[in-house]
């Protein structure tokens, strides 16, 4: 039964009307983190500029593009230790997400040319929340960024300086990560490794100059590390 109306050819009224559907954005972390933006600001960095510095308001997440940081922390008297030498794909002020700490733990200076990304904190938590994709690699780095500081921690409970010195070479020169080992270490100081094993830096010469004659280092302009150095860590 019909109310004598036609529709026009190939229509039956209001159930072929299309709506259209919004598609959802594909996110890609890697452009995130390579681009300015909403929230997001690239900075260029000089050798020795700094990131930012302890006590100043924590109000932004740093993402290094390129280049090396060093983080450190200074005591109440007034002595300074560094905790961390972090390079492209670390980030940095992450404790900034956490509502419970307002102001910053540590110093970050560049050590080398660089650049980071400065992600506001409300970018960053409201990228967290929405993006899954991106909150995965953050967790990650998390989680890593914890594993290293215990094996640290462990590593001054119960090693000598000289197993430290080894460990943080190694480090620096990423044996046991994933890919090639970079036999040549960026150069650093040695008044920067000191601070790094906890020792004076006439124990860090005298160290150095024992791995350059056992030929576990090459120490000439320019650090090169060899495999064989895992020798003074894994010997007790």
């Amino acid at each position: 039964m019909t109310n004598g109306r036609t529709h026009p050819r190939g229509m039956t009224g209001a159930a072929n009307i299309k709506i259209p559907i919004k598609k959802k954005r594909n996110f890609d972390p890697a452009v995130f983190l390579a681009k300015a933006g909403l929230g997001r600001t690239i900075v260029n960095l000089q050798k020795n500029q700094i990131v930012f510095s302890q006590g100043e308001p924590a109000d932004a997440v740093f993402y290094i593009q390129s280049g090396q940081v060093k983080l450190s922390v200074i005591s109440s008297s007034g002595k300074e230790a560094t905790i961390a030498l972090l390079r492209a794909g670390s980030f940095l002020g992450e404790e900034c997400v956490a509502n419970s700490q307002p102001l910053r733990m540590a110093s970050a200076v560049a050590i080398t040319e660089g650049a980071v990304l400065k992600i506001d904190r409300q970018e960053m938590r409201r990228a967290l929340h929405e993006e899954h994709a991106f909150s995965d690699i953050f967790v990650a780095y998390l989680l890593a960024r914890n594993l290293r500081v215990q094996e640290d921690l462990v590593d001054q409970l119960f090693n000598s300086s000289e197993k430290r010195l080894a460990r943080v070479l190694l480090l620096l020169a990423h044996f046991g990560k994933e890919g090639t080992p970079e036999t040549v270490v960026p150069k650093i100081s040695q008044e920067v490794l000191a601070e790094m094993v906890g020792t004076t830096r006439a124990r860090v010469n005298f160290f150095m100059n024992r791995f350059r004659k056992l030929g576990f280092i090459e120490y000439n302009g320019e650090l090169r590390v060899h495999s064989s150095l895992l020798n003074i860590v894994l010997h007790d």
